[in-house]
């Protein structure tokens, strides 16, 4: 077996390896190094977990041995599409370089631009950057690329496949044509790696296994899974998630779990540490600073749990990954060989689970198409669990204390004109039982004599319901000369007798 010592590394560089605990190269550093020491391109093809950043740092610090950089113009250029990668990158420089007077700047988004500048006009012999931050310190006038001896382009397939060709291009077009290219990456379609060949010059392949293809020390299953009810679809799959991990015990000491979505990532983060899992989000809509305390605290091992979206993914070195659990499948099969290679690394053992709905089986063929092998189905623990349709009964029972309430409030204001219906429905049905001896006793009112009513116009523009019964009223003798018919509201003078009104 090859050991680093032969493959004509700076003698520091050898001892920062050792240093490191590493002894002999991995397949693509093995492949990789030396033609790259001669100067020639490089697109190395392997799949994740097997030492492609150590594959392209040894060989480009040891050129970099000799020489000064000189401000704002950067001797060698390292492009990352995301901050993570290419912060652990800057880790690897640190490493590596530990021996070697040689300087480095790393420019990702969500940092000061201030801080970056300092580093930039000091000069710089490695530029690790994101192409958009890159970009942004160069119209700035901060930065100049026509120094550049050596450029490397990590995970290219990503890097191409997200967008970025037009700043590649541009990046590209800045840099000096007798430049030395290294291209790094896990998958490599056909259509990109034609894009590639504008971009170097005579390559040495480099593709130490197939492509697309995972470490064979993982343990693949997907899960397929269909919710009882469309409204309780996302927290069955939730709770199926949660089983998954109770079942794999002691095994599982720590794990990712990846979502399509960044708020999918957001809500199952949340859901696990509701029910008391170490878990915590990480995704391009956070905080830097935020992103990088999470994947410190599980690298570090005080979390157990990060929930991620596929900025977690590419070329993230976290070496002791027990499980990945895909909570969605991947839209692009090359992103599930990414996914579970951040389990498996350097020999160890890993396992991968996913969950499957019926409208990703699509999704879930191109996959198996991709990696050349179906992959083992495992029984949905929950569908045998028969006690569980009922718990998530009540739990969405639980959840909808308040809807009698609102029905309750709105049957009050119902209640309520019922109530006034009934209340005029008893006013008037006295009155027609009430008045039933006044309409009997009118015939005895008749005999009185007419013309004592024809002589009072006055009446007749009263109204006929009150002023035609208070006439009759004061007309009749047995009343005692008392007004009938008015109600509580009578004035007190009208009460009065005509031999009163006469005396006053």
């Amino acid at each position: 077996m090859t050991k680093f010592s032969e493959l004509n590394l700076n003698p520091k560089v050898l001892k920062a390896v050792e240093e490191a605990g590493y002894e002999s190269p991995t397949p693509i550093q093995e492949g990789a190094i030396p033609p790259a020491l001669e100067g020639r391109d490089v697109l190395g093809i392997a799949q994740t977990g097997t030492g492609k950043t150590a594959g392209f740092v040894l060989p480009m610090i040891t050129l970099l041995a000799r020489g000064r950089a000189r401000a704002r113009m950067p001797r060698s250029l390292v492009l990352c599409p995301t901050r993570e990668l290419a912060a652990q990158v800057a880790e690897n420089f640190d490493t590596y370089t530990k021996h070697l007077k040689l300087t480095k700047a790393l420019l990702i988004g969500g940092v000061s631009f201030k801080e970056q500048d300092k580093l930039i006009d000091k000069g710089v012999d490695v530029l690790i950057a994101t192409p958009g931050r890159l970009l942004d310190h160069f119209e700035r006038g901060k930065l100049l690329l026509t120094g550049v001896q050596i450029m490397v382009v990590d995970e290219a397939d990503r890097m191409l496949d997200m967008g970025f060709i037009p700043d590649i291009e541009r990046i590209f077009s800045l840099t000096p044509f007798t430049r030395q290219t290294l291209f790094f990456s896990a998958t490599m379609a056909p259509e990109i790696e034609r894009i590639t060949n504008t971009f170097l010059s005579a390559p040495a392949r480099i593709e130490v296994a197939r492509q697309a293809t995972a470490s064979e020390t993982i343990e693949q299953v997907v899960v397929m899974f269909k919710g009882s009810r469309r409204d309780r679809e996302a927290s069955e799959k939730r709770k199926l998630l949660r089983t998954l991990i109770d079942n794999e015990g002691e095994k599982c000491t720590n794990a990712i779990i990846f979502c399509n979505r960044k708020t999918d990532v957001d809500i199952v983060a949340k859901s696990l540490k509701k029910n008391g899992y170490d878990a915590a989000p990480i995704h391009g809509d956070l905080d830097q600073s935020q992103r990088t305390r999470t994947l410190d605290g599980f690298r570090e091992g005080s979390l157990r749990f990060l929930v991620a979206s596929d900025v977690a993914a590419r070329g993230l070195d976290v070496p002791a990954v027990s499980h990945v659990f895909n909570f969605d499948v991947p839209g692009h099969p090359e992103d599930y060989v990414h996914r579970i290679g951040r389990t498996g690394r350097a020999g160890r053992e890993g396992k991968a689970m996913m969950i499957c709905n019926p409208r990703d089986e699509k999704n879930l063929a191109a996959i198996e198409t991709l990696v050349q092998k179906p992959i083992p189905r495992l029984d949905n623990p929950l569908a045998s669990d028969t006690p569980a349709p009922q718990a998530d009964a009540a739990e969405v029972a639980e959840e909808q204390p308040s809807k009698p309430r609102r029905t309750r409030s709105r049957r009050k204001p119902d209640d309520a004109p019922q109530a006034v219906q009934e209340a005029p429905a008893k006013a008037e049905a006295q009155p027609v039982t009430a008045p039933a001896p006044e309409v009997q006793a009118a015939p005895e009112a008749k005999p009185a004599p007419e013309e004592q009513r024809a002589p009072e116009p006055r009446e007749e523009t009263k109204p006929r319901s009150r002023g035609g019964r208070g006439g009759r009223g004061r007309d009749n003798s047995d009343n005692g000369n008392k007004v009938v018919g008015m109600g509580d509201h009578m004035p007190s003078f009208i009460a009065l007798s005509f031999e009163d009104r006469s005396a006053s």
